[in-house]
């Protein structure tokens, strides 16, 4: 059994009647050897490290093949594609030649600034049958708290770095589910608030995993 929480849509991003929608509570996070021992609990005539070389076999073909145009489809898991998106940690060969003096003297648009095109993520489709095996068994409960409405923080950083701390106190570590519910910000501002904590040593904090994977635990 799990629990969800609700959380409504924060304002403007949708006219009319504010909605309400319910958000997973994430507790754990499964590293590779976790997720190896519950597969071999499924197929024990096959050795984790036969599962081992399998998985990683996997991820080496997904790096060959879908930067190349293709996206990788597993039955009975879903298909995975990637998402890209403008580089902003390269400049355009327009804004070097701009910096080296070496352009026509028009100045470059700030949108226009950065063209290197990279892969930001990848998107995940479940296969349909797996949600209906997943639904079979799955039950939900919801946590003891008010509907969260992502708001404009009112705490001030050193307030959301101790609520931050503190969950991580209580729970051994914190998903960004976790810090939303704590702060009442939106998802875009807690994960910024959080990669700004990553980066700044003195907050104490620190990231593990990636992705939707990704939790945040205390510095050693």
């Amino acid at each position: 059994m799990a629990n969800y929480y609700l959380q409504k849509l924060p304002e403007g991003m949708k006219e009319g009647e504010k909605v309400v929608y319910p958000r997973m509570q994430t507790y754990s996070l499964h590293d590779f050897d976790t997720v190896l021992k519950h597969m071999h609990a499924y197929a024990s005539n096959i050795s984790e490290g036969t599962m081992r070389a399998v998985l990683e076999a996997l991820a080496e073909t997904m790096k060959s093949w879908m930067p190349l145009g293709h996206s990788i489809k597993i039955d009975g898991l879903g298909v995975f594609s990637l998402t890209l998106g403008f580089d902003t940690s390269m400049p355009s060969e327009k804004a070097i030649a701009n910096q080296k003096g070496q352009d026509d003297g028009e100045k470059e648009e700030p949108k226009t600034k950065y063209r290197h095109i990279c892969i930001k993520g990848i998107n995940f489709k479940p296969d349909a049958e797996l949600l209906v095996d997943m639904n079979r068994e799955a039950t939900f409960d919801k946590v003891e708290t008010d509907v969260v409405v992502p708001r404009k923080g009112s705490l001030s950083r050193d307030e959301r770095v101790a609520k931050a701390k503190a969950v991580i106190d209580k729970n051994g570590f914190m998903t960004l589910s976790d810090y939303v519910v704590a702060t009442g910000l939106s998802r875009t501002s807690a994960s910024l608030d959080l990669k700004e904590f990553v980066a700044d040593p003195t907050s104490g904090i620190m990231s593990r995993g990636s992705h939707s994977h990704k939790v945040w635990i205390k510095r050693p």
